[in-house]
């Protein structure tokens, strides 16, 4: 059986101690003809060059690549400089925040040999004291939207097969998407599906590819044997913002307009976000009967509006150069 070899690809913003410390758990793993390949996505700042003197210091001249993109595009646009500039038979996309456990380049490596006719592999996403991390979903759905706004256990137990997060349970497992926080995908499937949809700054584009990859026959496996750490919010505040429930940046839900419009129309966006709000007030009554606090972020009624006259919009982010 013959095994591929991996360009892993990390898009780096501002992380450069991050990139590094992702880049020496990857290195100790690497085969003859894998590749690392940096991509700086208009850091403006000095991440380059301490990505490069760590280059050399480490001698990975001949392992690492680093690109300069001219302008920060966001998550796809910056995996998609790094994806053309591969030469490998799989790309392996992991954000800067990301720790590869010992073993899991050749447990991947033997799992993407073993599945010729899989086109995208997700590792065990954990935290660093080995708890997992939800990195596998359904599609999401205008449906989804009441059981999101509400956040009540009789809805949701009404429609069980629309909730988007899924519990891993199986040791291997078809989900309907998966996580880019760090995602193999074959040659083939970027040669199949295209390269990710530029116009997501961050946030959407994961499922977003996944779907449009389902559309072109090609689906995901979530292998639970392949173990990477992700700190979580080394890359992005987002998290941070929700689990404390502040406003979440534009270019959350422009990106979550852009979703809906793309693969259920603009009245499937309007139904969505209709949906969400008759959700909203099941859960404000709640509320309001129960003494609760909200699950809400702040002012999310509103911000889910976001560029609803023109949802597929390109999405740019405020404050991130």
């Amino acid at each position: 059986m013959s095994l591929p070899t991996f360009a892993f690809i990390i898009v780096n913003f501002r992380t450069p101690q991050l990139v590094i410390d992702c880049i020496q758990t990857i290195a100790d793993q690497v085969q003859h003809g894998d590749e690392i390949v940096v991509v700086d996505n208009c850091s403006g700042d000095d991440s380059t060059h301490i990505i490069e003197q760590a280059i050399i210091k480490k001698k990975w001249e001949n392992l690492v690549t680093v690109i300069q993109a001219t302008v920060n595009g966001g998550f796809s646009a910056g995996n998609n400089l790094g994806i053309q500039g591969a030469t490998a038979d799989v790309c392996w996309l992991t954000n800067s925040d990301t720790l590869f456990r010992p073993g899991a380049v050749q447990t991947m490596r033997q799992t993407v040999a073993a599945n010729p006719n899989v086109g995208m592999f997700a590792p065990r996403l954990e935290w660093p004291d080995g708890r997992p991390q939800i990195s596998t979903f359904r599609f999401h759905t205008p449906l989804g939207e009441l059981l999101a706004g509400a956040n009540t256990g009789p809805i949701t137990n009404l429609f069980p097969q629309t909730v988007v997060p899924i519990d891993i349970e199986a040791e291997t497992l078809f989900p309907e998407w998966v996580s880019f926080a760090s995602v193999v995908i074959r040659a083939e499937t970027f040669e199949q599906v295209g390269l990710m949809d530029s116009g997501f700054f961050m946030y959407f584009e994961d499922v977003d590819y996944c779907q449009r990859a389902a559309e072109a026959g090609s689906g995901a496996l979530f292998d639970s044997a392949t173990k990477v750490v992700h700190l979580r919010g080394g890359t992005s505040d987002v998290k941070a913002k929700t689990a404390n429930l502040e406003q979440r940046p534009a270019y959350y839900y422009a990106a979550r307009s852009r979703y809906f419009a793309k693969h259920y129309g603009w009245l499937g966006l309007l139904w969505a976000n209709f949906l969400w709000m008759a959700g909203r007030c099941i859960a404000w009554l709640r509320e309001t009967v129960g003494r609760k606090k909200p699950h809400t972020c702040q002012h999310e009624g509103a911000d889910i509006w976001t560029n609803f006259w023109n949802p597929v919009a390109v999405t740019q982010a405020e404050n991130h150069g």
